[in-house]
């Protein structure tokens, strides 16, 4: 799987836990669990999709994060609010290109009609996520203890 710095995940030393959170603080733990002497098998985990994320543990920490395209621990830049300030676009404000508000006008009952049946539309996608999320947990559980005794 193609990691993201906002990726969330957890790794595991077979199945002792080893770190759980942001995908540069989860290999840079990782890392030093491997360099610490971990028995294996080391893996490491979508924390929403439970599919594997492959990063390759050679050299240093630095090295590991570099390949993944993560700046060092070292590197940490202050966090940044939503939006865009230098642009004047502050939170609960729709910013749109003019020929996405051309297609809202068009829409029956204009455009804040639309908004809010598109947003509805959207909410009922969130029963798809259960069951993916049922799906993630079964991925999971497959590959942690998929070869334990009584597992099925």
């Amino acid at each position: 799987m193609h990691p993201s710095q906002s990726q969330s995940c957890t790794a595991f030393d077979g199945h002792r836990l080893i770190a759980s959170g942001p995908l540069r603080e989860v290999a840079a733990a990782t890392k030093q669990a491997i360099d610490a002497g971990a028995k294996g098998p080391v893996l490491v985990f979508d924390d929403q999709t439970s599919l594997p994320v492959e990063i390759d543990f050679r050299g240093g920490v630095d090295d590991v994060l570099s390949r993944l395209g993560l700046a060092s621990a070292a590197a940490d830049a202050a966090p940044r609010g939503p939006g865009r300030p230098r642009l004047g676009v502050v939170a609960r404000e729709v910013t749109l290109l003019p020929r996405h508000w051309e297609w809202l006008a068009a829409q029956a009952g204009g455009a804040s009609a639309t908004l809010r049946r598109l947003v509805e539309d959207a909410r009922r996608g969130e029963q798809d996520r259960a069951l993916r999320a049922g799906e993630a947990l079964d991925r999971f559980m497959q590959a942690m203890a998929g070869d334990l005794p009584h597992y099925e």
